[in-house]
Parts: C-alpha cells; sequence; structure tokens
C-alpha cells in the first residue's frame, strides 16, 4: 500500500510539469517585412528586406486640425487603416468594427486607432471633424488623419504595404486612382508590423483585439 501511495503523489506532482511540457504554448506574433508580403505590395528597393523593417515617420493633420506625428505615439500600439469619408461599400462596415476597438480600448493610453483618408482632396479637417463626430471618435485615441496625397500613398506603399505601384505613380484627379482595401494593420510599440487583419469581418477584429492584448503584455 506504501509503494502505491508513493505513486500517486508522484503521479499528482508530475501533472504540472508534464502540462508546462507537453501542451501546445500560444506561437508568438509574427513579424512581418517586405519578404513576408505579396510582392506587387512592395517598393523594389524593399523588396528584398528581409528583416527590420518599421513604419517610417509621418506627419498628418488630424479631425480637430492638430498636427500628429509618429513620433507623438512612439511607444503605443497603432491599428492602423485606410478609408475615406464618402465610401459607401466595405468602409461603415470597417467603421463599425473599429467603433468597437475602441470602445474595448477606450481610455487605453498605449493604443492608438489612425484612420488615413485616401481622398484628402475631399476629406478636408472639416470633413474629417464631420465624421469623427458621426462616427463618435474620441480623441487622443482615435485620430482621423489627412494632409498631402503623396505622402499619404507613399506611406500606404512604403510603410503598410498597402498600395500597389501603379496606384502611388498615378496621381491625377480622376478619382479612381486611390487605394480601397478592408485591411486594418497592427503595429507594435516598436513601430513594426505585427498583422493584417480583415476590418469587415467580427472574428477576424477579434483576433486582432486579442492579438493587442498580447502586444501589451510583451513586445515579442
Amino acid at each position: 500500500m506504501r509503494g502505491i501511495h508513493w505513486f500517486i503523489v508522484i503521479f499528482v506532482l508530475a501533472i504540472p510539469f508534464a502540462y508546462y511540457y507537453v501542451a501546445p504554448k500560444q506561437k508568438q506574433l509574427p513579424i512581418i517585412n517586405p519578404v513576408d508580403v505579396n510582392d506587387s505590395l512592395v517598393d523594389t528597393e524593399l523588396l528584398r528586406k528581409g528583416f527590420g523593417h518599421t513604419i517610417g515617420d509621418f506627419k498628418f493633420l488630424n479631425q480637430n486640425g492638430k498636427t500628429l506625428s509618429s513620433t507623438d505615439i512612439d511607444g503605443k500600439i497603432w491599428v492602423a487603416e485606410y478609408f475615406f469619408t464618402t465610401c459607401g461599400s466595405i468602409c461603415p462596415k470597417m467603421n463599425q468594427q473599429m467603433k468597437r476597438v475602441q470602445s474595448a480600448f477606450r481610455g487605453d493610453d498605449n493604443l492608438v486607432i489612425l484612420s488615413f483618408t485616401v481622398t484628402p482632396e475631399i476629406d478636408t479637417v472639416e470633413q474629417m471633424k464631420k465624421h469623427a463626430d458621426f462616427l463618435g471618435a474620441e480623441l487622443p485615441q482615435w485620430q482621423l488623419l489627412t494632409g498631402d496625397k503623396k505622402e499619404l500613398y507613399n506611406l500606404a506603399r512604403k510603410s503598410f504595404f498597402l498600395l500597389k505601384p501603379a496606384e502611388t505613380e498615378n496621381m491625377g484627379d480622376a478619382g479612381n486612382d486611390f487605394i480601397h482595401t478592408n485591411n486594418f494593420v497592427l503595429v507594435d510599440q516598436e513601430r513594426r508590423i505585427r498583422g493584417y487583419y480583415d476590418g469587415t469581418n467580427a472574428k477576424e477584429v477579434n483576433k486582432m483585439m486579442n492579438d493587442i492584448e498580447r502586444l501589451k503584455k510583451t513586445k515579442n
């Protein structure tokens, strides 16, 4: 009986050790570099960059007409999107999902939402202010950004990888040259891209919010 008693004790003590070494561990979030993205979305000078990519510097005006610089939000987690206020197709769905993100992280100084316009000639500061009020976008967390069209597009192409070369080169006023993507981009505290998510899909956005919580606990 004594042998059976010790066997039971050893078995019980071994359970947590077995769980630690055998149970599947959650994978780290990927760090996305140019080589991990479709070649058509990457500027040729960046195509062979296998590591070390970070979002470049920028300065744009928010819905209150105040300049937001990338350095103002260094050390924070970013959720970024490209949209336009007169969009009647996917943008309303993306707006609803982004409102969920704001609600889930309201008051969290470590997270910012960046909504860059693709039609700055329409989306003036005044227009962005009206749209921000319509959405209930709350500063300083949710920034609706407008500015120079070429700078907005270059940032989309060379930093976020959301724009094809032809769209960058064709900057005419025809109205058909803007990006129209449903992607939300998750950027960590070191300006590294950690994920792309379908901003029209609630399950994808749920996953992104879970990944935000993971980033808040660790930088890896």
